[in-house]
């Protein structure tokens, strides 16, 4: 924003020069292109840390998922209806395929860049091209568009800025409309501000943060006005206060009760939060300044009330406010006072789950950043307009080149998940998190032993880590030293005694060291905790089966397909009780299932050619037991007659 007022209202707020050169016919193209190639090192990458956790999941793919997304608070990792249904689409578009995640990220962050100087336009400030393009390529938005967790970032501001531009367009025609409701009635003039509540609801519904679109408009009817009336200015938009409210509420509840965020980690006085929002927002002014050393776990700072220098950055803040008001410098202040609203969720006055590892990430700034790339575009458009024109649009490319190759830099290291931990570790050696991460990629990866150092030194920097002892048990389990595993297990459930996949882990391990009552205790605890985890039922069953219970494992095999319905081994396991039971119709197709899955698995063609042979069929079972023979290159019977 300038420091100028603003147009009056009722008047097209245009800045027609920037328009005249820039129309968005070819801004568009250009912004897609632009963004596109900042980003490129992106679009090749994986899913990594809680990706998975986002792409939709086997057991929510169904129209009846699509409901459950809707109407069950559990049923994703955090309550973002409309971010979870696009997953779900895109999921039936595209299947588990990064690439197309990825491209649609970086698509609606180019859409929300062209937003940018589309909103900026109609408020007539100087720079919106430039705005929209810093945007677009700034370095700390990468977490955001090359992470494909975040789209809950890209989604929820592509709406929000969709919502305040119909609402800009309900308070610049008010006038108008009134004079048009008293004709024709109130549902016409009403209508920008119905478009505009709804794309706020789905906003909302796509990440909570949103909630500060109602303050953001006020802000900028002040800025624009030099005023704000309460009933034109706040009661239009006192529904979004209360929908804003109840989103963020709700938001804080999950985030507690599904996610975790609560205990010692964040237990932190009034006073020790105060300090943190002041530190937290300087942090993230000085990340869009100088954006050097950009990390996706950044250290962890000790916020202590009795430590004096930490009283600077609030004081500073309020300072800089002050000084601001004091100068009646009004298009900074209220860029400033969008920059600090935006942020004021992530500023530590409410509990999230990423405080555990660091109070600050780039991708909490996605939004808030706009409130100070909009004020430094104008003054550079102002400025160099006056006194330097001759460098206003080359010092522009020149600053957007240095921003891309800044961001194209920064993409690449969220390729995989073994770059962006190895690329945190060497930046931040105490992350913890990142060594536990990497640690669980190298187990994924079949390179288990390489892991263990990695899940030792996360519990070195952080003692009492449930999810690293529990990771350095499982890792110890599967290279068949499960006597080793158990004390790290039952200390992971000490931690945590709520820990689903502990229990698991504790379970299979008590039953590889001969104790099975107590390993299928631990299955049965883990199903309890965690009814939709698939792998517990599995274990469960089996733990059963093996004590001779094979109808009562049969319903948890049932279950485990259920809700993954891909996975060729729950398909095996159930069609195996099957085949025990003597139910061979109900065997025969559990296996060719599990084959469409894994078509290379010896065991299972072995298996389901003996249910063929039970039921007669001699041809289609020596054709199975053939192909188990060949994967494993033994020799082959000849045709059945």
């Amino acid at each position: 924003m300038s420091a100028a007022s603003g147009t009056r209202r009722g008047q097209p707020a245009v800045d027609s020069a920037a328009a005249a050169r820039w129309p968005m016919r070819r801004l568009w193209p250009l912004l897609a292109v632009v963004t596109l190639l900042a980003y490129l090192p992106a679009l090749s990458g994986g899913l990594i840390w809680d990706d998975s956790g986002h792409v939709t999941r086997p057991d929510l793919r169904s129209f009846d998922g699509l409901v459950r997304i809707w109407t069950e608070l559990g049923a994703t990792q955090q309550y973002y209806p409309v971010l979870h249904s696009a997953f779900w689409l895109e999921h039936r578009l595209w299947g588990d395929a990064p690439l197309g995640y990825h491209l649609l990220n970086v698509l609606l962050h180019a859409v929300s860049a062209g937003l940018v100087v589309i909103l900026l336009r109609r408020l007539a400030v100087p720079g919106a091209a430039l705005a929209g393009f810093i945007f677009a390529v700034h370095p700390v938005t990468v977490e955001s568009v090359a992470w494909i967790s975040e789209q809950k970032n890209t989604l929820s501001t592509v709406c929000y800025l969709l919502a305040a531009l119909a609402y800009l367009e309900f308070d610049e025609r008010r006038g108008q409309a009134a004079k048009i409701a008293a004709r024709r009635g109130n549902f016409r003039s009403l209508t920008p501000y119905l478009v505009a509540s709804v794309l706020f609801l789905l906003a909302l519904f796509s990440k909570s943060v949103t909630a500060t679109l109602p303050a953001a408009l006020l802000v900028v009817g002040w800025w624009r006005r030099g005023r704000l009336s309460w009933r034109h200015d706040a009661v239009p938009l006192l529904p979004w206060f209360a929908a804003g409210a109840g989103a963020g509420l709700l938001t804080a509840w999950v985030e507690r009760r599904f996610i975790g965020a609560q205990g010692d980690d964040f237990t932190l006085g009034g006073l020790e939060r105060c300090l943190l929002a002041g530190r937290a927002a300087w942090f993230y002014l000085g990340k869009l300044l100088w954006p050097a050393d950009l990390i996706f776990v950044y250290p962890r700072w000790n916020v202590d009330a009795g430590i004096a220098w930490q009283y600077l950055f609030p004081l500073a803040l309020l300072a800089l406010l002050a000084a601001l008001a004091w100068r009646r410098q009004r298009g900074l202040l209220a860029g400033m006072l969008f920059f600090t609203g935006s942020l004021f969720p992530a500023l530590g006055f409410v509990n999230v789950y990423p405080f555990v590892f660091s109070y600050v990430a780039d991708h909490f700034q996605y939004l808030a950043c706009l409130g100070i790339i909009a004020p430094f575009a104008a003054g550079w458009e102002t400025l160099t307009g006056r006194f330097a024109p001759a460098l206003r649009r080359p010092g522009a490319i020149l600053l957007l080149l240095v921003l891309g190759v800044l961001t194209w830099r920064q993409s690449g290291t969220y390729h995989d998940l073994f770059v962006l931990y190895e690329t945190t570790l060497d930046r931040n050696p105490a992350a913890w998190m990142a060594e536990n991460n990497l640690g669980t990629a190298l187990v994924d990866a079949g390179r288990g032993p390489e892991a263990i150092p990695h899940f030792t030194r996360a519990l070195e920097l952080k003692r009492d880590y449930p999810e690293a002892e529990n990771n350095l048990g499982n890792d110890l389990s599967q290279l068949g030293r499960p006597q080793e595993a158990i004390p790290h297990l039952q200390r992971a459930l000490r931690l945590q005694p709520i820990f689903a996949e502990a229990h698991n882990n504790l379970g299979r391990a008590l039953m590889d060291t001969g104790h099975p009552a107590e390993g299928l205790a631990e299955f049965q605890e883990a199903v309890r905790l965690k009814p939709a985890y698939a792998l517990a039922h599995s274990n469960l069953g089996l733990a059963l089966a093996r004590g001779g219970d094979t109808a009562a494992a049969l319903v948890h095999f049932e279950q485990a397909a259920q809700l993954d319905p891909g996975s060729a081994l729950y398909h095996t396991n159930l069609g195996n009780a099957f085949l025990q039971l003597g139910r061979l119709s109900e065997a025969i197709p559990q296996y060719e299932e599990a084959l469409r899955s894994n078509p290379g698995d010896a065991d299972t063609h072995y298996r389901l050619a003996l249910a063929l042979r039970q039921a007669g069929q001699l041809a289609e079972a020596v054709e199975h037991y053939n192909e188990a023979m060949r994967l494993k290159s033994l020799p082959v019977l000849p045709p059945a007659r």
